[in-house]
């Protein structure tokens, strides 16, 4: 079940009040812009060409609403979710989460290790005759670009501050 099957309907009526309100303008704007009419014309004209330019205003909105969407899964890969978490939470699959945000979960590079200990997740990854780790622990403190000198050292030190930060 995905989120908005969750809303009670007025809160959807809600949503859908407060999305034509922000629509307006726009379809206002972008109205104005093609037929050199003024903003406050928007409901002036051919019925076809009105709904027309609410149409173009929703490809916009749509436009910036996958954008944003992207933006906000790949943060929340970045905090450690994986693509069976964004899948669930859009209602896909895993792999349709990977398919529709290829890039928002990170992978471990070639070489690279990752632990999970404490409720957090570390990274450890080779650097030029070393290792450095980064984790994000379960209370949600980040370590960036830590170094060590040896795998098990690195794998060491993450594993000590994954347990200092769990819950």
């Amino acid at each position: 079940m995905t989120f908005s099957e969750q809303l009670p309907a007025e809160d959807l009526t809600g949503l859908e009040s407060a999305l034509y309100e922000a629509l307006n303008p726009l379809a206002a704007a972008l109205r104005a812009r093609t037929t050199g009419q003024p903003e406050k014309h928007l409901w002036h004209g051919e019925p076809v060409d009105i709904a027309l330019s609410v149409l173009a205003a929703w490809k916009v909105v749509d436009q910036e609403v996958k954008r944003l969407t992207a933006v906000a899964a790949g943060t929340a890969g970045s905090y450690g979710a994986s693509y069976e978490q964004l899948g669930a939470v859009w209602g896909i699959t895993r792999q349709g989460a990977r398919k529709k945000w290829p890039d928002a979960v990170s992978r471990p590079a070639a070489g690279a290790t990752a632990l999970s200990l404490f409720g957090g997740r570390a990274e450890l990854t080779p650097s030029d005759g070393a290792w450095t780790w980064t984790a994000t622990a379960a209370d949600g403190t980040r370590a960036d670009e830590a170094a060590a000198p040896t795998k098990e050292e690195a794998a060491a030190l993450a594993g000590a501050f994954l347990k200092e930060h769990a819950r």
